[in-house]
């Protein structure tokens, strides 16, 4: 892919450098000289200009890319390139740092947002995460969905431990996508066996009730009858 990250400082030098790794092409582009540390990123390439500006993301070919990344450290000025990228450019896909919480609201499609990633609420679901075994977390929303990823740790006295995927009856609109098992991530089979301290991880979609998988986590599921 080509990436345009817009905001050169820590964070879209990170962001840079993990695209780069895995392959992918990088601009980095931000108006402050000071950000200009090349060095640090050398594979990247660099333009020092202001990606508010309409020249300047014309300059940066922005219409010829697959992603921008707005990580400034502005909520104002992200929520402006991602406007321009999607309307403007028709950038199939536009990724927002979110600096204050307060302003999250703002992050949706009508600003041009498809996802928005927010630190400080990212961090407290990761928090959430490593205390709370056996209750529902949301890990992410998908701003331009509505569709949410849910995760829960089970608990070793739970029901659900010992049973098969497909044994359980999953609410409509909500969809087991990954278990993780110590360090090993498994895409769920209808076989396979649910143990204690799995973590669960969930797509759910914008019209489900989350918490409808609260009773299913808590009750040992039906007995089927053998297949033959």
């Amino acid at each position: 892919m080509r990436v345009l990250i817009a905001g050169a400082g820590s964070v879209g030098r990170s962001i840079a450098r993990d695209l780069l790794e895995h392959g992918h092409e990088v601009l980095l582009m931000d108006v402050s000289p000071a950000a200009m540390r090349v060095a640090q990123v050398a594979e990247a390439e660099w333009m020092l200009a202001d990606a508010c500006e309409m020249a300047a993301l014309r300059e940066a070919g922005t219409e010829t890319m697959d992603v921008v990344v707005a990580a400034t450290g502005d909520d104002k000025a992200n929520l402006v390139v991602s406007f321009l990228a999607k309307t403007e450019f028709g950038v199939p896909r536009t990724v927002a740092r979110v600096n204050n919480p307060r302003n999250e609201w703002m992050y949706d499609a009508q600003w041009g947002v498809d996802v928005a990633v927010s630190t400080p609420r990212i961090m407290t679901a990761m928090v959430e995460e490593a205390v709370a075994v056996g209750d529902l977390v949301k890990v992410f929303t998908f701003h331009q969905s509505g569709a949410s990823i849910m995760e829960v740790t089970l608990p070793a006295d739970s029901p659900v431990v010992g049973s098969t995927v497909r044994s359980i009856e999953w609410p409509q609109e909500i969809v087991l996508s990954c278990i993780v098992r110590g360090d090993r991530t498994i895409a769920p089979s209808p076989a396979d066996t649910l143990e204690a301290y799995d973590e669960l991880l969930f797509i759910v979609s914008a019209e489900a009730d989350p918490e409808s998988l609260t009773p299913v986590l808590r009750s040992a599921p039906r007995a089927t009858p053998p297949t033959e």
